[in-house]
């Protein structure tokens, strides 16, 4: 067997898919984990804000909210494809020679040779070998906890939000009513 099929056979390819499948399993943990902290970044007006517009009130006055608050979401991923491709080429030029004294005056001469830096050179033979690491990563939805979560945070600022809206709403009836009794005693 030449050198090449031996290293072929050698290639452990076993402990090769092991090695990649943890990797990627790593990978992914690191992956969740990072967007764990972003979300929690995302819910925290006092770390990450965004400013919107007060619509209850009169000029460019804004409210502070959270990126959850205003409707963004963190965006998780997932290892979807992992491919491994091993490739191996051998290509190889021959000469035999049999070389036989036979009464018909004819020669034969049969030569053989074993693979080394001189055959390589004499004969043209090649040996090669690549290997291909492919894994593609997607986007994916937060887990069904993670989304409840998420809505349960966005319902709970929205709550906030409804709660400044109806005092911004009471204070609007007061200051109405203030400026009708004001009109009223005018007209008297």
């Amino acid at each position: 067997m030449t050198n090449i099929g031996k290293e072929l056979l050698n290639v452990p390819f076993p402990e090769m898919v092991v090695q990649l499948a943890s990797a990627i399993a790593e990978g992914q943990y690191k992956m969740d984990m990072i967007c764990c902290e972003i979300a929690k970044k995302m819910g925290d007006s006092k770390k990450v804000s965004i400013e919107l517009p007060d619509l209850t009130k009169d000029g460019d006055e804004t409210i502070k909210t959270s990126l959850i608050g205003a409707g963004f979401q963190p965006t998780f991923y997932q290892f979807t494809d992992t491919i491994i491709e091993v490739k191996m080429a051998m290509s190889m030029t021959t000469s035999s020679e049999l070389k036989i004294e036979t009464k018909n005056k004819g020669n034969w001469l049969l030569c053989s040779s074993s693979i080394n830096a001189t055959y390589t050179g004499k004969f043209s033979f090649e040996a090669s070998g690549s290997s291909l690491l492919r894994t593609r990563i997607t986007p994916v939805p937060p887990s069904t906890f993670v989304q409840k979560l998420l809505e349960m945070k966005a319902q709970l600022i929205q709550l906030e939000f409804d709660l400044k809206m109806k005092e911004a709403e009471i204070r609007l009836n007061e200051e109405k009513e203030k400026i009708a009794k004001e009109v009223a005693e005018k007209e008297k």
